[in-house]
C-alpha cells in the first residue's frame, strides 16, 4: 500500500486508489459532481494546503530566498495540531490503503505538494 503525490487533473495511475485535493479552491468551471471524472480530485481537502495569504507567497516566489521562506512558514502552518495530527493519520494510512495527495501546480519543485512529500516522509509514510 502507497502514498502517492500527484498532480491533480492529470491521469490517474492505475494503484493510485483515493484522490485528495490537498487544494484552497475546487478548480473553476467544473461542476462538482464531475471532479473525480475528470481525474481533479474524490474528496476535496484543504486542510492541508497553504493559508489563502500563504499561498499567494507562495506563487509570488521569484527567488529561491522566496520560496525558502514560504516553504519554512508551510512547515509552521503544517505543525499546527490539526494539520499536523492529519499528516500523521494520512502517514499511518499508507501502510494499509492506496491513496493520493495532490495539487494544480505544474512545476512539483515549486509546489506544496513538494513539501507534503518531505512531510509525509518524516512521518513514516510508505511513498509511490
Amino acid at each position: 500500500m502507497t502514498l502517492r503525490i500527484v498532480r491533480l487533473g492529470q491521469p490517474r495511475h492505475p494503484q493510485e486508489g483515493l484522490r485528495l485535493g490537498t487544494v484552497r479552491r475546487p478548480p473553476r468551471g467544473v461542476r462538482k459532481e464531475r471532479y473525480a471524472a475528470e481525474g481533479w480530485f474524490d474528496i476535496w481537502y484543504p486542510d492541508l494546503a497553504p493559508s489563502a495569504a500563504l499561498m499567494a507567497r507562495g506563487k509570488a516566489a521569484a527567488s529561491d530566498a522566496q520560496w525558502k521562506a514560504f516553504a519554512r512558514a508551510y512547515k509552521a502552518e503544517m505543525n499546527e495540531p490539526a494539520p499536523r495530527r492529519t499528516l500523521d493519520l494520512l502517514a499511518a494510512l499508507s501502510h494499509d490503503a492506496d491513496f493520493s495527495v495532490g495539487c494544480y501546480c505544474e512545476d512539483e519543485s515549486r509546489c506544496h505538494r513538494l513539501l507534503l512529500r518531505g512531510l509525509f516522509k518524516e512521518r513514516g509514510a510508505w511513498m509511490a
